[in-house]
């Protein structure tokens, strides 16, 4: 490697770029990879780690709240917002050093800068060419409003939010998706009227329609109001208020509107188009080994069609490094990838929905093990569930949990999932007692014939 050209020059360093750049590495391949901002992207600066952060402060906000109900006399001061900021800014810190780290040690050559695609083979950088065997572009998203909607002022997305300075009053969650509600679960809990406006007929949209119902029951008791199936026609700003105005003809007052209308794909002046790559709406189009339609060059992450998800780029970063170096990985399985929205209560699925498994199977066996029989579950004081569908006569072809901590479940769903296994395969697993685990042992127990804690 010369130090303008390398055997893969990856243009961006968010989960895709940098996954995709320390496996290169690890593979004998020498890396150059360039970044405009930060090493660790988006993920790691302005939307995982941080909003996560945020969501643990929450919950502990809650537990001194409740204490009572455990028996523990605690009650809650309020919320230090600087100290609640230190303490992200503390995790975000700390992670940095360590992926900075990691490049060193990877011998992965950072270069600072806005890079622009330019030829197949080559990436500027202010002036500088740099040229690889391979491409990989991975520039990432950023935060999408609504036409006509100008950010700025009280109007928010949510990379202000995470870097406000006082909690506020009342809130206003222009989306019901997995952005929305966590930044309205945090900020209730944090002690603000929050309203959710959602177009679509359920918060959640994208999931099963069970999470949804469940996750609105929840909502409802916690004080969150929401309004779905109902579009937004306009925000307007005065001095200390923003006022938000709904076909319906309802109006809300707020201390600020928060757009979380998803992320779109980071390309915009990129040179990506203009080098020839093909693209739709903005996404650069990949086959399904992540190759685009110039030779050796590839996306990875937010910027290809699907779930904008950084374990979903990680793992493509991953893919990509590992197809160049000639090993042929398997294929990624999108429905396999694991779904998480992290507000209280947590969603976690991974599969179809039942709705998308009717679509193609026709007929599917569904269950649902209510938490309320879970021990663990009672001892946290969480509701929820764990649904499974089976294809007819097939194995398992998706799950949706609902409840706090439900998270940290995802991974056994997923192995159950990518496993293809049967509910007579799952059954005999022995799970920890008492672990919110069991809760999965259950549902297979009973979709085996075979339920002990199942009523009704």
């Amino acid at each position: 490697m010369s130090d303008t050209s390398a055997d893969l020059v990856i243009l961006g360093g968010g989960s895709g770029g940098y996954a995709c750049a320390f496996r290169a590495a690890e593979l004998g391949l020498s890396v150059i990879v360039v970044e405009k901002d930060k090493l660790g992207g988006t993920c790691l600066h302005r939307g995982c780690i941080p909003t996560k952060a945020l969501l643990h402060a929450a919950e502990i906000a809650d537990n001194v709240r409740e204490g009572d109900q455990f028996g523990v006399k605690s009650s809650l001061e309020g919320i230090d917002i600087n100290g609640v900021n230190s303490y992200k800014d503390g995790v975000i810190a700390q992670l940095y050093k360590g992926l900075q780290g990691l490049a060193k040690l990877n011998k992965v050559k950072m270069v600072e800068g806005t890079g622009t695609f330019v030829a197949p083979n080559a990436v500027d950088v202010d002036g500088t060419r740099y040229t690889g065997k391979n491409v990989v572009l991975a520039s990432g998203s950023y935060a999408k409003t609504l036409p006509g909607l100008d950010i700025g002022g009280r109007i928010i997305t949510s990379d202000q939010a995470l870097n406000l300075d006082h909690v506020p009053e009342r809130v206003v969650v222009l989306g019901g998706g997995v952005i929305g509600v966590e930044f309205a679960s945090v900020w209730r809990s944090f002690g603000a009227e929050v309203t959710i406006v959602e177009a679509l007929p359920r918060l959640v949209p994208l999931e099963d329609e069970y999470a949804s119902k469940q996750l609105e029951r929840a909502f409802r008791k916690r004080g969150i109001k929401f309004k779905t199936g109902v579009r937004f026609t306009g925000a307007t700003q005065t001095g200390d208020a923003v006022t938000v105005s709904l076909e319906s003809g309802e109006q809300f007052e707020a201390d600020l509107l928060l757009v979380a209308v998803g992320r779109g794909p980071n390309t915009a002046a990129m040179g990506y188009e203009e080098a020839g790559v093909k693209m739709d709406r903005g996404f650069v189009l990949t086959d399904e080994r992540l190759r685009t339609n110039l030779p050796n060059v590839y996306a990875v992450g937010d910027i290809v069609p699907g779930l904008q998800l950084a374990h979903r780029g990680f793992q493509q970063g991953i893919f990509v490094a590992e197809q160049i170096a000639g090993q042929n990985p398997k294929v990624i399985d999108e429905a396999g990838i694991p779904r998480v929205t992290y507000c209280k209560p947590e969603v976690a699925s991974v599969g179809l929905t039942e709705a998308a498994a009717r679509e193609k199977y026709g007929d599917v066996q569904t269950l649902v093990y209510d938490l309320a029989g879970n021990g663990k579950s009672k001892i946290l004081k969480t509701s929820g569930g764990v649904k499974v569908i089976k294809a007819p006569d097939g194995p398992v072809v998706g799950m949706t949990l609902v409840g706090e901590r439900v998270g940290e479940l995802i991974g056994e769903a997923q192995l159950i999932y990518g496993w293809e296994a049967y509910p007579e395969d799952v059954a005999p697993l022995i799970h920890a007692h008492p672990t919110q685990t069991e809760a999965i042992g259950e549902a297979f127990l009973a979709l085996a014939g075979k339920p002990l804690h199942v009523h009704g």
